[in-house]
């Protein structure tokens, strides 16, 4: 399965949860508001797309309209509060993944 993580900046939870998760699933990750922003071809790569807050998913709906339908994407609801690799943040990712993980594989 291949993942695309998105973030504000791509330097904190997005670059986080591609590190921790390129074990188990094809990753990358991006940023809306950085220097180099998600690319339509970056969206379509991906099968699923998981943004960390709700404000994510609408810019993308809004920039990308086309690719957005296609997609499923899913929010972890995680605020920026955490620097990269943060523990904390670990922790995070790691039980919020699970929870939409589950609901995929029993869906």
């Amino acid at each position: 399965m291949k993942i695309l993580f998105i973030c504000n900046q791509n330097e904190n939870r997005s670059k986080t949860a591609e590190e921790i998760f390129k074990e188990d699933f094809k990753t990358k990750s991006a940023g809306l508001y950085n220097k180099n922003p998600v690319t339509e071809r970056s969206l379509l790569w991906a099968d699923i797309i998981i943004v960390m807050e709700d404000e994510q998913r609408t810019e993308l709906a809004r920039r990308f309209p086309e690719a957005y339908l296609k997609k499923q994407i899913l929010n972890l609801n995680i605020p920026d509060i955490y620097k990269y690799n943060d523990f904390q943040l670990i922790a995070v990712l790691k039980e919020h993944m699970a929870e939409h993980l589950y609901l995929l594989n029993h869906s």
